[in-house]
C-alpha cells in the first residue's frame, strides 16, 4: 500500500509539474452538438420514433476539444484553426472561451464550421448529421491569414514561457484545415516547438515533422503499414518485415472522414509488396508513385478509391489501399499483439521518438527509442460515452512528454486520462482536479465550505471554469424546503458540471413576499440547502434581483422554476447576452411553500390537556 501510494504521489507530481505548459494546438476544429429527446410513439407515416427535443449541448470537438483537454488538464492552450462566420462558429468561440482556451482562430466567411450532430434517445445515438464540407479549401488569403495566426500564436506562447520553445500539438482530420503550404511551414518551423504531437488521419502527410509522438488508431496505423507495404518494392529495408506473401495485413471498412475505426484482419496475398513503380493500383489503377532513387514509398495524398473498401464476391474479402485481405483468416489475431509488432515501422515510417497506437476500449500499446513496448488497458464503455476520449489521451499525453515525464508514467497517464472521462455521454474532457482524484491526490473538496460569500464565489467558479466546468445557477427563497425542491435542484444539477443556489435574505423574502415572510431566517435555509448533495455552493444576496451575481457568476445556464417559458423569465436577456442558456422546470404538484403554509396554518390548534386539574 505504502508503494502505491508513493507511485501515485509521483504521479501527481508530473501532472503538477505541467501546470501552465505552453500548447499550440493547429488542425481541423469542428463543433460537437448533442440534442437529446424523448420517444413515447412512432409516428404515423413511417415505423420511426416521434422525439421531443429536451436539452441541447454544444462542445469543442476535433482540434478544439484537444485545446479544451489541454485547458482542462492545466495547459496553457492556444488554438489555431479556421472557422467558419456562421453560428455553429459563434457556439465554437463561446466553447473556447468557457474553457479557457487562447481563440486564436481565424474566420473563413466563405466555408462552413464543421458540426457533427448526434441526436439521442434514451442515451442512445439515434442519428448523427455532418456538416461543412471537407472539399472547401481554403483559398490563398485564408492560408496566409492561417500562416499569420500560426507565426503569431508560437511567439506570443514563447513570451508567456519566458522565451522557451512552446509545445506544438497537430490534429489533421481531413477536413482541408491544414492544406500542404501550412504543412510545409510546420515542417519547415519544427525547431520552434520543443514537443511535437501529431494526431493525423494519413500519417503520410507529415513526413519530414519529425514529431516527438503520434498516436495513431489502430487503422490509421495499418492504413500507413499497408500503402508503405504496396509501395516499397523489394530492395526496400521495410520490405523484407511487411510485403511478403501470407504476412498479416490489415484494413478498415469505416467512412474516412469520420476516422477509421473498424478493421478486418487477414493474411495479405502474394505481391501486395511487389507492385513496381508505374504499376497499376489494383482497385483505382492509379499508378504506383515514384520516388527519388526509384525507390518507392507511402505517398501523401491517397490515390483514388484507395479511401474506399468494396466487398468482393465470394463476401469475405476486401480490397483498399492496394492490398486485399482476408477477413475470416486473421479471426481471433490480437491487435495489440500485431500492433506490438509493427511499432518499429511505424516510428520508421513516422519519423516519430514515441508511436502510440490507440486501440479504442482494448487500451493502447506504446512504443520508444528502447524498443519496449508498454499496454494500456481500459474499460468498454458504450460508443456515445467514448467521444472526445482520444482527444483527452492526445491531451495528457503531450503534456506528460512535455515536463519531461517518462514514456511509461506518460502513457499511464494519458490512458487514466481518457479512461475517467467515459462515464457519461457527451464530448469528453478530462480536467485536472478529476485526473488528481482519480490518483488519490485531488484537492479535498471537503475543506471548501458549499456556504460562501459573492466575492468568494466568483473566484471560485473562476477556478472551476479554468478547470473547463459548465456552471448552473439558479436562486429563490426557498423559505420552507420540500419534495418540490430537492427535485428541481437535482434536475438543475443535472445540466451542468456545477450547481449556485443564491438565497434572498431576509429583508428581500419579506419585500417580496410580505411581512409575513420568511418563515425560516436565512441561516437555516441557506444551511439546508448547503446539505443537500445536489447542491455545490450557496451564497446569499441582498437585492430583489440576482442580477449582480449573475454578472459575476456568468452562469452557462440559468434555471429558473415555473410552468412559464423562458422568455418570460425577468433575468433571461441578461443571461443570453452573457453568453448562457435558460432553462424553466416545472413545480411538482401540491408541493410548494405557500401551499404548506397555508395547510399549516388551517390545521386546528388543540390546546393541551393539564392532566392535574379536575375537570
Amino acid at each position: 500500500m505504502a508503494g502505491a501510494a508513493a507511485e501515485e504521489r509521483r504521479l501527481a507530481t508530473v501532472v503538477a509539474g505541467w501546470q501552465g505548459r505552453p500548447v499550440l494546438v493547429v488542425g481541423d476544429a469542428m463543433l460537437d452538438e448533442w440534442r437529446f429527446a424523448e420517444s413515447e410513439r412512432l409516428c404515423r407515416e413511417a415505423p420511426a420514433p416521434v422525439l421531443t427535443l429536451r436539452r441541447r449541448i454544444s462542445a469543442a470537438g476535433g482540434a478544439a476539444n484537444t485545446a479544451v483537454n489541454v485547458a482542462a488538464l492545466g495547459g496553457r492552450a492556444a488554438l489555431v484553426a479556421p472557422v467558419g462566420a456562421d453560428v455553429a462558429g459563434d457556439e465554437l468561440h463561446d466553447c473556447l472561451d468557457r474553457a479557457g482556451v487562447w481563440d486564436r482562430t481565424v474566420g473563413h466567411p466563405g466555408r462552413p464550421t464543421p458540426v457533427k450532430r448526434r441526436m439521442l434517445a434514451g442515451n442512445q445515438i439515434l442519428l448523427r448529421e455532418d456538416s461543412g464540407d471537407p472539399e472547401d479549401p481554403l483559398d490563398d488569403d485564408g492560408v496566409a491569414r492561417l500562416l499569420t495566426a500560426l507565426h503569431c500564436a508560437t511567439e506570443e506562447l514563447r513570451a508567456v514561457a519566458a522565451g522557451q520553445p512552446p509545445t506544438l500539438v497537430v490534429c489533421d482530420y481531413g477536413l482541408g484545415a491544414l492544406p500542404s503550404a501550412v504543412r510545409a511551414w510546420l515542417v519547415a518551423n519544427r525547431d520552434r516547438y520543443a514537443t511535437v504531437a501529431l494526431d493525423a488521419h494519413d500519417l503520410a502527410d507529415w513526413r519530414g515533422l519529425n514529431p516527438t509522438v503520434v498516436t495513431p488508431s489502430f487503422a490509421e496505423a495499418t492504413r500507413l503499414l499497408a500503402r508503405a507495404a504496396a509501395g516499397f518494392n523489394g530492395g526496400h529495408r521495410g520490405a523484407a518485415r511487411g510485403a511478403t506473401a501470407g504476412h498479416l495485413h490489415l484494413d478498415h471498412l469505416a467512412d474516412p472522414a469520420d476516422g477509421p475505426s473498424e478493421l478486418v484482419v487477414g493474411a495479405a496475398p502474394g505481391g501486395a509488396g511487389e507492385r513496381e513503380p508505374g504499376s497499376p493500383h489494383p482497385t483505382s489503377g492509379a499508378p504506383a508513385a515514384e520516388h527519388a532513387g526509384g525507390v518507392a514509398g507511402p505517398t501523401g495524398e491517397p490515390t483514388p478509391g484507395e479511401e474506399r473498401v468494396a466487398l468482393t464476391g465470394d463476401g469475405l474479402s476486401v480490397t483498399g489501399t492496394g492490398v486485399t485481405v482476408n477477413a475470416a483468416a486473421g479471426a481471433g489475431v490480437d491487435r495489440a499483439v500485431l500492433a506490438e509488432s509493427r511499432l518499429d515501422e511505424l516510428r520508421e515510417h513516422t519519423g516519430a521518438d514515441v508511436v502510440a497506437v490507440t486501440l479504442d476500449t482494448e487500451g493502447a500499446v506504446v512504443g520508444g527509442a528502447d524498443g519496449e513496448p508498454r499496454r494500456s488497458h481500459s474499460t468498454p464503455v458504450p460508443a456515445s460515452h467514448a467521444v472526445g476520449a482520444g482527444d483527452a489521451y492526445l491531451a495528457a499525453m503531450t503534456l506528460a512528454l512535455a515536463a519531461e515525464a517518462s514514456l511509461p508514467t506518460a502513457a499511464q497517464l494519458a490512458q487514466l486520462a481518457a479512461t475517467i472521462t467515459v462515464s457519461d455521454t457527451g464530448t469528453c474532457v478530462c480536467r485536472q482536479e478529476d485526473l488528481l482524484d482519480a490518483l488519490g491526490s485531488g484537492r479535498e473538496e471537503a475543506g471548501r465550505p458549499t456556504q460562501v460569500g459573492a466575492e468568494e464565489l466568483t473566484a471560485i467558479v473562476a477556478e472551476h471554469r479554468r478547470a473547463g466546468r459548465s456552471i448552473v445557477f439558479t436562486n429563490g427563497c426557498f423559505d420552507v424546503l420540500h419534495p418540490g425542491h430537492v427535485r428541481y435542484l437535482t434536475q438543475a444539477r443535472a445540466l451542468g458540471d456545477l450547481l449556485v443556489v443564491a438565497v434572498n435574505s431576509d429583508g428581500s423574502v419579506r419585500r417580496l413576499k410580505g411581512p409575513d415572510r420568511p418563515v425560516n431566517p436565512v441561516e437555516d435555509r441557506a444551511a439546508l440547502l448547503a446539505a443537500l448533495e445536489c447542491v455545490d455552493h450557496v451564497v446569499v444576496f441582498e437585492e430583489d434581483s440576482p442580477a449582480k451575481l449573475i454578472e459575476a457568476v456568468r452562469p452557462d445556464v440559468y434555471v429558473k422554476g415555473g410552468d412559464y417559458p423562458p422568455e418570460m423569465v425577468p433575468e433571461a436577456p441578461l443571461v443570453r447576452r452573457l453568453g448562457g442558456q435558460v432553462r424553466t422546470l416545472g413545480y411538482v404538484p401540491d408541493r410548494s411553500t405557500s401551499a404548506i403554509i397555508d395547510r399549516i396554518r388551517s390545521h386546528p390548534v388543540v390546546p393541551p390537556v393539564n392532566e392535574g386539574r379536575p375537570a
